[in-house]
């Protein structure tokens, strides 16, 4: 099982898809967290709404502020903030760019959802070992 750490800004959008569509794709053989450098309150209702349209339910996660010390055992971060982490956590990270919907239409936050499944699933196939 690998564990893989999601960083957005927020925590309400697109870190929150992405450890949705990591539990949900890959329940087996990925652990999926997500954390963000300034979080909000709550997952945007527009998450919610694209999740849900995705066939994806994450409406038991909520906002959790990025802990560098807190991701120290975990197999990979996947920074999606733009900006560098702060406290330089000694896990692999790999930047992805994906534009923060934010705000957005809601055919902004769809395609963020499209670019993030499709990561995801690279993802697992990169992490799993299985060929595409």
């Amino acid at each position: 099982m690998k564990r893989v750490h999601f960083v957005c800004i927020g925590n309400c959008c697109r870190s929150q898809m992405a450890e949705g569509f990591a539990r949900h794709l890959a329940a087996s053989s990925i652990e999926a967290s997500s954390s963000g450098l300034a979080p909000t309150r709550e997952v945007a209702w527009e998450t919610l709404a694209t999740m849900r349209a995705s066939g994806v339910d994450i409406s038991s996660q909520y906002p959790k502020k990025f802990d560098p010390y807190g991701t120290r055992d975990f197999d990979l971060i996947i920074n999606m903030s733009g900006f560098d982490l702060p406290g330089q956590p000694e896990t692999t990270i790999e930047e992805w760019t994906v534009r923060d919907p934010y705000g957005e239409s809601a055919a902004v936050y769809a395609g963020a959802a499209t670019d993030i499944e499709s990561r995801i699933q690279s993802l697992i196939q990169r992490l799993t070992n299985k060929p595409e």
